[in-house]
């Protein structure tokens, strides 16, 4: 998965805009941007990356948002959809 299908996964599952950003740190937000090193996710608080997990490769950064946008999902709408894919 890439940032690309990650935001249409989001759109798709109707998770709020307003919980993350995918192109730049946003304040309030769960955010990922590409660095020299890799790929980092990362919540926004003011100008300040709090909790900031480094990846080696997008898919695994998109993988890790996806999980924590879930998890806030859960905790702010008790709603969600589920962690593990349907076969």
């Amino acid at each position: 998965m890439n940032s690309k299908e990650l935001g249409q996964f989001f759109k798709d599952h109707l998770v709020p805009s307003r919980l993350y950003d995918l192109r730049r740190n946003h304040k309030g937000r769960i955010c990922m941007e590409k660095s020299a090193s890799g790929w980092s996710v990362y919540f926004s608080d003011k100008k300040q990356k709090v909790g900031t997990l480094h990846y080696k490769d997008e898919a695994s950064a998109c993988t890790a948002m996806k999980n924590e946008v879930r998890k806030l999902m859960e905790g702010l709408y008790g709603v969600t959809w589920s962690a593990k894919p349907v076969a």
